[in-house]
């Protein structure tokens, strides 16, 4: 069964409203509609105060719906991400060295410089995307 189904059999068993539950575990009435709705998923933390307000075990909400259990490994595997993160401030720093190495090289060409822009660019967006993921 699907996890927005689950959590919304489990409410209307419970006797709450969306609001209730809402307020009871600190988040928006319109983010327990989108659980409810699989518009987006709760996290881990969200997922236990789910199952101890409605008396559900974790694995009665988990088993059975693999697009939650794909989010839940995705958003709690730190050391993957740690990894990404590492990987992009590498590689721009590698990118820096290399653009004063060649400072020289470039500055000649327009096509160069250019190009060492977007490449300068499009790994520092990298690098942020990857800053804000962490947060």
């Amino acid at each position: 069964m699907e996890i927005g189904k689950m959590l919304k059999d489990a409410r209307v068993n419970s006797g709450l409203t969306q609001e209730d539950v809402a307020d009871k575990i600190r988040v928006t009435r319109q983010t327990m509609s989108n659980w409810e709705n699989e518009k987006c998923y709760p996290d881990i933390i969200n997922v236990i105060e789910l199952s101890n307000l409605y008396g559900v075990s974790l694995d009665e909400l988990l088993k059975g719906d693999e697009k939650m259990i794909q989010h839940l490994e995705q958003s709690t595997d730190t050391v993957n991400s740690n990894k990404k993160l590492i990987g992009a401030i590498g590689v721009n720093i590698l990118l820096i060295l290399i653009f004063i190495v060649f400072n020289g090289v470039i500055a000649q060409n327009q096509y160069l410089i250019l190009l060492a822009m977007s490449i300068g660019v499009i790994s520092t967006c990298v690098l942020f995307y990857q800053i804000i993921r962490k947060i």
